[in-house]
């Protein structure tokens, strides 16, 4: 007999892994929450599941599913780490050891697991992917209050829309003091550096030990070491690495200190078998936009543009090792004594960076640049203080009227998202051809070629640079070239190729200021081993450079575009000769350090502005800037 259902009910299936099965009616009025704890509306029996594991809510035509847990939920087949997503009724959800299934509103299983009709006809499980309604999307994260939270941790928030107002890692974006990254548990940070004494150094110590005593215990549970890396990724170990953690720590129970949040630990041990270790949670955080870890026990993070020391940590060297080997060896790259540097990318597309000893002397280092899932836009940018919507429509004028523009900046200062956006601007119709070393750059335009390093094998051979790219794009008949950094003997092919019908090309390049851009293009053109006089450089540069935008990060974590300079030409002196067209000029510190200042328009008119008229960008009598 099928289970009665009413307009205000969902049917909920319950698998679990010994082979039993039950069914259960939910209101679908409010979020469902599901966990171990008597307070939950799906309440799941077992210590492989949270105390509060996961938030369901019930949409017209589909449902979204958070993870609010430890140690991670599965929909369908995606591993959920502390976000939300959308998915069609009928999805399994995996919990622990067990699978649930939600019906469609007005649908039924009966007994023998045939559905029963219902007002809506209920997708399959593993369908693509439905959009939440909006008012789901709207709506404030479901009230957990009843439920007594974890020691220390109190309950998660709803995850922050991917692309609302305040989404991080753009210029100009400074978080709240003390705001918590939406739907994601705030790591642990630490105002100053943890304290050596001898009895916290001996309490480390006995935590390393048994972390790789439960470790080893682990390898040995479910033979990880012989295991097809391919399938270690699969979504269904991760119910079998954590069963199996559960279990060895309830056996080394009287070891582990009273105070310690197992759920946590065993969290954090099965990131390290499975994923990315204590990585995993701050990739999870939009707020976060780069991770750096010193050494094992040593792990910053940006938030806001400001550096914050975490509390977590590796186990060991051994682990970080393991890490950077699970990034770069799909990739088909090594890092060992004889390569002890590797650059890399994730899945996501987030850089990586990765150093090991002898080179790095504390241990394993690890740095890794977030990728946005969201690009930022122009708009976003001008809202967030980066730029004046005049700056923003002149240098898109620019890229559209097919000006050369070098974009200079330090490390981290937003060269790439600048140069991202700016790409944006180039029309649909031409062909586009992008070198990078690891890509990052996300245009939308349909004809886009994306060509990307690569690095010697291991009989040195097979490696492909930046400049053997530049060249071989002048055969591949591109109308723009966009390369993502000049840092060598590129940028006098990239001179060159701006020189000789390639107009409208973007790089960037390292420098603080615009006469030092120009004195770096110098440089680095004097790098290509070519001897060339100093004035046939400069007049190269001031043939093929048309614009510079001088992108910089402030004190107070803020990244603003804070000059846009037009390159004139040599002048009689020989040198390279500039005129600033807008200028951020700061005007003084406000509270908690925040730079104040205002963009200016210097009054210096570019050669080039006839062109925006000849092209249809500005209509006579309307306002070049």
């Amino acid at each position: 007999m099928a289970a009665r259902t009413s307009s205000n009910q969902v049917q909920v299936v319950i698998h679990t892994d010994d082979g039993s099965e039950r069914t259960e009616m939910c209101p679908i009025g409010a979020p469902i929450t599901i966990g171990r704890h008597v307070n939950c509306v799906l309440r799941l029996d077992s210590d492989l599941v949270s105390r509060q594991h996961a938030v369901v809510e019930i949409g017209p035509s589909s449902m979204r599913v958070e993870d609010v847990s430890t140690n991670g939920t599965i929909a369908g087949e995606m591993l959920l780490r502390r976000q939300a997503v959308d998915v069609p009724f009928g999805t399994p959800i995996v919990l622990g050891n067990f699978t649930v299934y939600f019906m469609a509103p007005g649908h039924t299983v009966g007994a023998s697991g045939s559905q029963q009709r219902g007002p809506a006809p209920m997708p399959p499980p593993h369908a693509g992917h439905g959009q939440a309604p909006a008012h789901l999307q709207a709506r404030p994260g479901p009230s957990l209050a009843a439920i007594p939270p974890p020691p220390g941790r109190g309950p998660a928030p709803m995850p922050h829309p991917p692309g609302a107002p305040g989404h991080p890692g753009a210029p100009g974006h400074a978080e709240a003091k003390g705001q918590a990254a939406p739907g994601v548990q705030q790591p642990r940070v630490l105002s100053q550096a943890p304290i050596t004494t001898p009895e916290a150094l001996q309490k480390r110590e006995r935590d390393v030990a048994l972390r790789r005593e439960i470790h080893k215990l682990l390898l040995e549970h479910l033979d990880l070491a012989t295991m097809d890396p391919s399938k270690v990724d699969d979504p269904s170990m991760r119910p079998k690495v954590l069963g199996a953690l559960r279990r060895i720590v309830g056996n080394l129970d009287t070891r582990i200190p009273p105070e310690t949040d197992r759920d946590a630990l065993i969290g954090e041990l099965a990131d390290e078998a499975l994923g990315l270790g204590p990585l995993e949670r701050f990739l999870a955080d939009p707020k976060i936009s780069e991770i750096m870890v010193v050494d094992p026990n040593t792990i910053y993070i940006e938030k806001g543009g400001k550096l914050t020391l975490s509390e977590t940590r590796f186990t060991d060297d051994e682990r970080v090792r393991a890490v950077i080997e699970r990034i770069v060896t799909p990739l088909g790259r090594r890092i060992d004594e004889s390569s002890p540097l590797v650059d890399a990318r994730l899945k996501d597309g987030s850089r990586v960076n990765a150093v090991i000893k002898p080179l790095a002397l504390r241990g394993s280092c690890i740095t890794i640049r977030k990728f946005s899932k969201t690009p930022l836009t122009l708009e976003k940018l001008i809202s967030f203080g980066a730029l004046t919507p005049q700056m923003g429509q002149f240098l898109t004028r620019s890229v559209i009227a097919k000006r050369n523009i070098v974009i200079s900046g330090g490390t981290g200062s937003g060269k790439t998202t600048l140069l991202n956006v700016l790409s944006g601007a180039i029309p649909s119709e031409e062909r586009i051809v992008t070198i990078e070393d690891a890509a990052e750059l996300q245009l939308a335009q349909p004809h886009v070629v994306s060509l990307e390093t690569r690095p010697a094998n291991l009989e040195g051979k097979g490696e492909y640079t930046i400049r053997d790219l530049v060249k071989n794009s002048l055969r591949m008949r591109p109308d723009r070239i966009v390369v993502g950094e000049c840092r060598g003997g590129e940028a006098l092919d990239m001179l060159q190729a701006m020189n000789t019908g390639h107009d409208g090309s973007l790089t960037t390049t390292h420098a603080n200021s615009p006469p030092e851009a120009i004195s770096r293009l110098e440089t680095l053109v004097l790098m290509a081993g070519i001897d060339l006089p100093i004035r046939a450089i400069r007049d190269q540069i001031a043939g093929a450079v048309h614009v510079i935008v001088q992108q910089s990060r402030f004190s107070d974590g803020s990244r603003r575009v804070s000059a846009i300079t037009e390159v004139v030409g040599v002048g009689d002196e020989g040198t390279i000769e500039m005129r600033p067209i807008f200028e951020f000029v700061r005007t003084g510190t406000g509270p908690g350090g925040k730079v104040i200042g205002e963009f200016r328009a210097t009054g210096y008119l570019p050669s080039y502005l006839n062109d925006f008229i000849v092209m249809g960008l500005v209509k006579r009598g309307e306002a070049y800037l």
